[in-house]
């Protein structure tokens, strides 16, 4: 073989590999070498392909080739992400007509007048329904049929949520869909350490993550317990992380009072307070008691979020059969009537306050009691539930994302993950939580399964965008070019688009069973384990004016000196 012949199946075999080919077809295409190199082969090589954050594998690979492009690695800068989709092009599922979506409104006031909510603790939130004609006995309130929905009138259909970046700033409603990572876990687990009490360099990893992928549009809020910071304390450091290690939107304090305005306080350090009158650069996770009840906790957190003028987020966490009835239809209306009396709230305390109705469902294993999560019942719901809250005339905060009750990022977690985020995702909800890093039911964020499931977010997202069709994507002139019995790969439409035709994902292993082996018989974890470590590696902190984060940190030690340290 001559050294030109050689060089030419070296080039062949790196392309080959760049677009993700089968092994088998290279044979082929080599006998049509001359004709890609004629139409531009130092154009492609100039055409950066989607990068990699794998670790160098554990056995010896040859040199040059993909190998050598995924150590120049920069894909995790958010200068250089791709343009990423806010918007769905593809139409949502309306999965019930119009007599099914009636009856579960009717039933949701039924519940209302018959049955009622308490609000425990707050005097002034029943003081205020009393005067907007609930009918308010001690802690329990009742609706007349449609005033609870009546008073969700004046919350805004879609709005902005602010980023510290401008570029970062999401839309809430209408056709946008915004993802953020996981919330809540108490542990972290990785395949170095394993599982473990979440301490606050986790929480400032994931935060950092989250900053440098794409895929997620919002930085979250409590994406993991740091325990190792006091219970009363720890809303600060986390309120810090988001601000200074992002600029994407974020969640503030709500576990009690106190926090959230100490949340909303910095914020203002940040955005300053004539700006936040008017938009919303922060927002607060209410969880409902669920059945039926709001804690003075939540529903003072509420009040002090949506006083001043901030986003809130109402979500009645119900499993089917413990929190309320085991069938879905009652677990849907149950949380409408839930997430509509926490809506009408914020709007008695602040009329166009911007609100989200979302919900955290789940199906149950009746034998032993477990959260079971992707089953197909679930599944309804949230389709169910998305289209009940586009009708009421709010965003809506999906039930869904990738969730799982599986102990580890394998298959059990992907299975339960991508099933519940495809009905996620069709169902036309605005924000989709937990969407990255979900482990045994929200009890550990996983630093391997948060980058599988940044993987599967862009997947999601590019399905989003649906499919054009015009004389380009119908591509004659391919045909006219090429001819029966040809292969494709080197006319000059698929070198126009072969970057951007389909989304190039390198995680998932496509390659032949003997690379797979040599290169060290590497799991999806494993290849995993390495691109969270690439991302935190390649991660650069965003500016901040010096001024404002002394500010910030002077803020937060006079209030930790002000308080002792309480550790429940």
């Amino acid at each position: 073989m001559s050294e030109f012949h050689a060089n030419c199946l070296n080039y062949l075999n790196d392309m080959c590999n760049s677009f993700d080919l089968l092994f088998v077809i290279k044979a082929k295409i080599y006998t049509c070498i001359l004709k890609p190199l004629k139409y531009g082969l130092n154009i492609l090589n100039a055409i950066p392909v989607q990068q990699s954050d794998y670790e160098t594998p554990r056995r010896s690979v040859r040199r040059g080739g993909r190998a050598n492009r995924l150590s120049r690695s920069d894909a995790n800068n958010p200068a250089n992400a791709p343009a990423v989709l806010r918007k769905r092009t593809i139409p949502t599922y309306n999965l019930l007509n119009e007599e099914s979506l009636l009856a579960l409104e009717q039933q949701a006031d039924w519940i209302l007048h018959e049955i009622g909510v308490e609000f425990r603790g707050d005097e002034v939130a029943l003081d205020l329904f009393r005067k907007a004609g609930a009918d308010v006995k001690g802690q329990r309130v009742r609706f007349d049929p449609g005033l609870a929905r009546k008073l969700c009138e004046t919350a805004p259909s879609q709005y902005e949520l602010h980023g510290r970046d401008p570029k970062h700033t999401i839309t809430l409603g209408g056709d946008n869909v915004v993802l953020m990572p996981g919330y809540g876990s108490p542990f972290v687990t990785d395949l170095d350490n394993g599982r473990r009490y979440a301490a606050l360099e986790d929480f400032q990893n994931f935060v950092k993550m989250t900053y440098s992928t794409p895929w997620l549009q919002h930085s979250g809020g409590t994406v993991c317990e740091p325990v190792d910071i006091p219970v009363n304390k720890r809303h600060l450091d986390m309120v810090y992380a988001h601000l200074r290690y992002s600029t994407k939107p974020f969640m503030g304090g709500v576990t009690a009072p106190s926090r959230a305005q100490d949340s909303i306080d910095m914020a203002k350090l940040v955005f300053g307070d004539a700006f936040m009158q008017e938009n919303a650069v922060i927002q607060a996770n209410i969880n409902v008691n669920s059945p039926l009840v709001f804690d003075d906790t939540m529903s003072g957190a509420l009040r002090v979020y949506a006083a001043e003028n901030q986003c809130v987020a109402v979500s009645p966490a119900i499993f089917g059969g413990a929190m309320g009835p085991v069938s879905q239809p009652a677990v849907i209306a149950q949380t409408l009537a839930e997430g509509m009396v926490g809506i009408a709230l914020t709007q008695l305390v602040r009329k166009g306050c911007p609100t989200i109705l979302g919900s955290f469902h789940s199906t149950m294993n009746l034998k032993s009691g477990a959260l079971t999560f992707g089953t197909p019942e679930a599944n309804l719901a949230t389709m169910a539930l998305s289209q009940l809250v586009r009708r009421l005339g709010v965003p809506v905060r999906s039930g869904g994302g990738q969730v799982t009750s599986a102990n580890a990022a394998d298959g059990q977690a992907m299975q339960d993950s991508a099933s519940a985020m495809w009905a996620t995702m069709l169902s036309g909800a605005h924000q989709v939580w937990h969407a990255a890093g979900w482990l045994e039911g929200g009890l550990t964020m996983s630093y391997e399964k948060f980058a599988l499931d940044l993987d599967h977010c862009g997947m999601m997202m590019r399905m989003m965008q649906g499919i054009q069709v015009n004389d380009e994507t119908l591509g004659r002139d391919a045909y006219l070019e090429s001819g029966p019995g040809e292969n494709f790969l080197s006319t000059a439409h698929t070198l126009r688009h072969f970057a951007t035709a389909n989304y190039q994902s390198d995680l998932p292993d496509t390659g032949p069973f003997e690379t797979w082996f040599e290169n060290g018989e590497q799991t999806a974890a494993q290849r995993a384990n390495g691109r969270w470590k690439a991302m935190l590696a390649n991660y650069q902190m965003p500016p901040m004016d010096e001024n404002i984060d002394e500010a910030l940190k002077d803020f937060m030690a006079r209030r930790k000196e002000a308080m002792p340290d309480e550790w429940y």
